[in-house]
This record gives C-alpha cells, sequence and structure tokens, in this order.
C-alpha cells in the first residue's frame, strides 16, 4: 500500500494541492508520513490538509463500552490515541462522555478488545471477510466531520493521526478541531490514569518504529 499512497498523494500534490487528503490505507502508521514526504517533494505538503484515518478506534471503542455499561454507543465518545495498529492504539477510558467508571480489570479487557478489534472480525468470519462494513462507517463519519469544518461548522471534533507536537514523534493520533483550513488545532491528551500513561509509552515505542518505516519507504 504504501507505494500506491505515495503515487496518489504526489499526484494530489500536482493537480490539487489544496484538497483534504484522509489516508484510510493501512499501516496508516507508515502510509500518513509516506503521504506527506510525497507532498513534500511537490512543494504541496500542508499539515493541516493531510490526516491519518483513525475513526474505526474510536467506533470500536464506543461500541465497546456501551455494551458493558447498557448504554447506546451513539451516545457515547471514547477519545483514541497515538496509531492505528496493535499497542499504537490507546483507548482513553478514563475521558470516555459520558463518564463511567471502569474497575482496571474490565478496562485492560475493553483496551485489548479495542487493538485487536480487526482480529476479531477476521475470525468471526472464518477468514472469509475482514472489518468492511465498519471500515465503511468510518470513513463516512470522519468525512462527513471534514465536510462540515469545511462548511464552518464550529466545534466538529474527530480523532486522527496528524502532524503532531503532542508527543516527541513526528505523528501521532489525537483528538483535533476540524474547520475550513482542514486541521485547525489539535486538543491535548488531558488527564491519563496510570495504565493509560503505560499504554502510551508502549505505542510510542511501536509508532515510533512505523514512523521510520515509513519514512524510509518514502
Amino acid at each position: 500500500n504504501a507505494g500506491i499512497v505515495r503515487d496518489l498523494a504526489a499526484a494530489c500534490g500536482k493537480h490539487c494541492p489544496s484538497a483534504l487528503l484522509a489516508v484510510i490505507s493501512n499501516p496508516v502508521n507508515a502510509t500518513v508520513p509516506v503521504a506527506a514526504q510525497a507532498l513534500r517533494a511537490q512543494g504541496a505538503y500542508d499539515p493541516r490538509r493531510l490526516f491519518g484515518v483513525t475513526t474505526l478506534d474510536v467506533v470500536r471503542a464506543n461500541k465497546f463500552l456501551a455494551q458493558a455499561v447498557g448504554l447506546d454507543p451513539r451516545e457515547v465518545e471514547v477519545p483514541v490515541v497515538g496509531g492505528h495498529a496493535g499497542r499504537t492504539i490507546l483507548p482513553l477510558f478514563s475521558q470516555a462522555a459520558p463518564g463511567v467508571a471502569l474497575g482496571a480489570e474490565e478496562a485492560g479487557r475493553l483496551v485489548r478488545r479495542v487493538q485487536n478489534g480487526g482480529t476479531e472480525v477476521v475470525e468471526a468470519k472464518a477468514g472469509a471477510g475482514s472489518a468492511t462494513l465498519s471500515m465503511a462507517h468510518a470513513a463516512f463519519r470522519f468525512g462527513e466531520s471534514c465536510l462540515r469544518g469545511l462548511r464552518g461548522e464550529a466545534g466538529v471534533v474527530e480523532c486522527a493521526y496528524v502532524a503532531s507536537q503532542v508527543t516527541d514523534l513526528p505523528f501521532f493520533a489525537s483528538r483535533v478541531v476540524l474547520g475550513r483550513g482542514g486541521l485547525e488545532r489539535v486538543l491535548p491528551l488531558g488527564p491519563l490514569n496510570a495504565s493509560e500513561r503505560a499504554g502510551l509509552e508502549q505505542a510510542k515505542q511501536d509508532l515510533k518504529a512505523s514512523i521510520d518505516k515509513g519514512l524510509a519507504f518514502a
């Protein structure tokens, strides 16, 4: 996928440099840095207009938490930060809205389920398919949010993998405000509990390796 993303990003940089580019092709942790380098080569890189779509992790976190506590998933929102693969996916259940009290064991189980959500779907389908419908839903949600921001709607917030100074890594997924210019603002991580802080350090280790791999490919 990296070569496909590189070529598509280069074409966008040449022909539609002001477009918002939402990269959903895996491995997103690496393909977003690839796209950034391809755009740089065209003189068209604008970090406000390049996103890695991590919405599927948010959708899963919302659904799994809602199931666990008996809520409607449409009324639940869980920030998911870090990246979009394995341990880099870090759901912040301590910051869920509405606030829900989870024991450490239950929170850990839900974190692992979100991290392994893709594998769970493949196993449920006995290898006959992957998470195509939920990915389509996530892509629609993020695309619609981008359009709402471009329309000038205020307060459009999604999680996305973007160029960031939230950590010492050049790319990181966190809550962002979308607007007429694309990425208007990257929101801070907010308070993390002890297990989330430990998970963040693990996520950063794996994420750095993926980012470095993407940059090396580009």
